[in-house]
């Protein structure tokens, strides 16, 4: 490493947590239509649980001492301040993995995945699918919040090769992403085909353009499916694209201000996006839920986390039309995810497309929601890419 990278750990003012405890307890409740659940948007009685949780049973400094078990830093890359994960591999030749997260996620997505990969030998694996994991918070997100910056995918992808190359030094490296992560990860590998090894996906970052599957409908039961999934999507799902894309500054004020307010803008779709049956916090549990929010609480980083979706509506699509992404890619498809756009589709993008796995279980939050499943997907699918 160079000059430019410290050493960090997580560290939260006891005055933010007694603000936010006075603030919990301060909450002012709206009304919700009589037997309204989910369907209007967060559960007002699910929130108000979790919420007593929050206050009264959740503690902070355990969980900061949980994600201080990780090997954290920051970089100086021009003037952003970048926090990453550089969590070293324990085998003979472990490959470097840059793991990048989404919205409403965070680096504690990876909590449970980077043992595995780093150090497969402990959980009954082969020592030669070793990684070394650089899982970095996304420009504007939680610890690189970069108060008054703002960042596209472009300028994040650009700022993650740098750190990867540039600062860590490493030349060739492996990439893998959900979410915005996987629009990151997908921009990596087309601008950079020499350096990255593979890129695996359990998101696809393809168009949501109808008119785009109109010409294979008749062709395919699958894209038949799907177009009624996307509209299904585009016509009851995308409130919070359009208010983050369009007026990102004045939602930023209401969930700054309001704890409870962030919890139901971000718990809602934890509830939408992943595979739990009904039972959310049986599924993933309180503490999965709240330390999460707690990442965008403590740093006040929530009105930064949302400009990728205001640079995507007002730009060009990150990958350009009629690019062809070359780097050999593999794809875990987990069955609630938000979208499964049919490989037909995908092909037209991904150029070399080596794995194409359906998965039990799971949703949008792969690694936080079945995090041995992802990790053995990502073993196998690099498994024949790390030598050249």
């Amino acid at each position: 490493m160079t000059q430019v990278v410290q050493p960090f750990s997580v560290h939260v003012d006891q005055a933010v947590l007694d603000d936010l405890h006075a603030r919990l307890a301060r909450t002012r409740w709206p009304d919700a239509p009589a037997d309204a659940g989910w369907r209007c948007g967060t559960d007002l009685d699910y929130l108000k649980r979790l919420v007593a949780y929050w206050q009264t049973e959740y503690d902070w400094r355990t969980h900061e001492v949980m994600l201080n078990r990780a090997r954290q830093y920051t970089a100086d890359l021009g003037g952003v301040r970048l926090h990453f994960i550089h969590e070293p591999g324990t085998g003979p030749d472990p490959l470097p993995l840059l793991m990048s997260h989404g919205w409403p996620g965070s680096v504690w997505e990876f909590h449970k995945v980077i043992p595995m990969l780093t150090d497969p030998v402990r959980f009954g694996g082969d020592p030669s699918d070793a990684f070394t994991v650089i899982a970095p918070s996304l420009p504007g997100y939680a610890f690189s919040h970069n108060p008054r910056q703002r960042f596209s995918v472009e300028s994040i992808a650009t700022i993650f090769f740098t750190l990867v190359t540039d600062v860590l030094g490493y030349p060739r490296f492996g990439t893998q992403g959900g979410d915005w992560g996987a629009f990151v990860t997908s921009r990596m590998a087309w601008e950079h085909p020499e350096a990255v090894a593979g890129l695996h996906l359990n998101f696809l970052p393809v168009r949501r353009d109808p008119q785009l599957f109109e010409r294979l409908k008749a062709e395919s039961g699958e894209t038949r499916q799907f177009l009624e999934a996307l509209q299904h999507f585009l016509a009851e799902e995308t409130g919070y694209q359009a208010i983050q894309g369009t007026k990102p500054q004045t939602l930023a004020f209401g969930l700054t201000d309001s704890p409870v307010g962030l919890a139901a803008w971000i718990v809602e779709k934890f509830q939408t996006w992943t595979d739990n049956h009904g039972d959310l916090d049986g599924y993933l549990g309180r503490n999965e839920l709240i330390t999460n929010i707690m990442l965008y609480w403590t740093t006040g980083a929530i009105a930064s986390s949302f400009w990728p979706y205001y640079a995507r509506l007002h730009g060009p699509w990150p990958i350009p039309d009629g690019a062809g992404i070359v780097v050999p890619m593999g794809y875990a498809e987990f069955p609630k995810e938000i979208l499964k756009p049919p490989r037909a589709v995908v092909e037209s993008l991904f150029r070399d497309i080596r794995r194409w796995e359906r998965m039990p279980r799971g949703g949008h939050f792969a690694a936080l929601e079945q995090p041995e499943a992802l990790a053995q997907e990502i073993r196998e699918f690099f498994r024949p890419l790390r030598t050249r």
